[in-house]
């Protein structure tokens, strides 16, 4: 098990105090994993772990408490011998009924430390704002990082150097079950394969009752695709049309949606940086494993600028920036990334094969006078950094502790 220090140094403030810890991601992101950390350093602490309760609701041992009713009795039942302090860990919450009354009322009526994980964003920042807000804190698990998968895949290949790790990673993704398939090219096909179908029948499909799953999953491989792409519902709706498939705006927005609130893709809204204002019309759309994307359509290294993109922003949420991509004036910046007091902004290549292409990623810059990092990130091994730009090969940015 990787320690995952980066989200441990995040939740590590608020164990023991009685805000509701919420984990959250895509399906098999590593989110139980989590809970397993966090047993190990409360039982580091002196905590003893007969007064912790696990269960993982898609565990058929537990059919019988997915109402919030019957997990309460449960639960009341298994703490009355207990003294000091209770640990709770709920894994997969969303399959209980109404479960976010049943951890309100654990909140209010026992000395408790509550965990819970899930994979719907919209089903658990809905139900946590009404009965629990201002009452938890999110944190979001994303796939392995470059980091991570380097150390595990150096357990299985030992001598692989960084650049042949990355080429790995470029197809495998980041997805943590994968380092148990050794990384082998079928088992490991066949495994985010199922995953894809897992997500979408039953975080999007069950989840929001939908009844035109072909409309679905044509929206879902067009994105795909062309992640990365700025994008507007009317160009899919009119791509649509052209296959005989007459699909409102609407609707297709709203099966978007779906697909981000089961964390298999994130939005990123447009900014213009003169005006200071997001807009309102072509997004771009990202993975949360570009893994997958190769397992279900193929073509990573075909498209490896696209896919270059996507590893780049999923490495800039783990790092908590929020991601907006940056319009000025003609041309536009891959990534404009805030948190707190910084800013950075981020043009993502493939190459910089010729000085046309050199000065097409570096002029992007021309217009922002303002003094915050600004990178060029590509493959190259040479760097290119110019008039205050940096360049970077996308290895060692990935690898980098913080970007200044």
């Amino acid at each position: 098990m990787i320690k995952r220090e980066q989200y441990m140094n995040r939740i590590r403030p608020f164990i023991g105090n009685d805000l509701i810890k919420v984990l959250t991601g895509i399906r098999r992101s590593g989110k139980s994993v989590m809970l397993e950390l966090i047993k190990e350093e409360l039982v580091e602490s002196g905590i003893s772990s007969s007064n912790f309760i696990s269960i993982n609701f898609e565990d058929m041992r537990y059919l019988n408490l997915l109402d919030a009713k019957s997990l309460h009795e449960e639960i009341l039942k298994q703490t009355a011998s207990m003294t000091g302090k209770i640990y709770l860990f709920f894994d997969e919450i969303q399959e209980v009924k109404d479960w976010e009354k049943c951890i309100n009322s654990f909140r209010i009526s026992l000395d408790c430390d509550i965990y819970i994980t899930g994979s719907n964003a919209k089903l658990l920042s809905s139900e946590l704002a009404t009965y629990l807000g201002g009452r938890y804190v999110e944190f979001v698990i994303y796939p392995f990082s470059f980091l991570e998968f380097l150390t595990l895949y150096r357990t299985i290949e030992p001598t692989c150097t960084d650049i042949q790790a990355f080429q790995k990673y470029l197809v495998f993704g980041g997805m943590p079950y994968l380092s148990n398939l050794q990384y082998k090219e079928d088992p490991c096909h066949q495994y985010l394969s199922d995953l894809f179908d897992s997500v979408q029948l039953k975080d999007i499909i069950k989840r929001n009752q939908i009844r035109n799953v072909d409309l679905l999953e044509r929206i879902i491989y067009y994105i795909i695709s062309n992640i990365g792409n700025t994008f507007s519902a009317s160009s899919l709706s009119k791509f649509l049309k052209s296959e005989r498939r007459t699909v409102s705006i609407e609707t297709i927005l709203n099966y978007i949606k779906y697909c981000c609130d089961a964390y298999l893709f994130y939005q990123v809204k447009r900014e213009d940086l003169q005006g200071k204002q997001i807009l309102a019309s072509n997004e771009k759309y990202y993975m949360a494993d570009h893994g997958i994307r190769e397992a279900i359509i193929g073509g990573n290294q075909r498209d490896i600028n696209l896919v270059l993109e996507n590893i780049v922003y999923m490495e800039l949420l783990r790092h908590g920036y929020a991601v907006t991509v940056g319009k000025s004036g003609t041309k536009e910046v891959d990534f404009v990334c805030t948190k707190r007091n910084e800013k950075l902004y981020i043009q993502v290549s493939y190459l910089l094969a010729d000085e046309q292409t050199i000065q097409r990623e570096f002029g992007v810059y021309d217009s922002i006078k303002d003094n915050f990092p600004k990178y060029v990130v590509t493959m190259d091994e040479l760097d290119m950094s110019q008039n205050g730009i940096k360049h970077r090969n996308i290895r060692d940015f990935l690898l980098a502790d913080e970007w200044n």
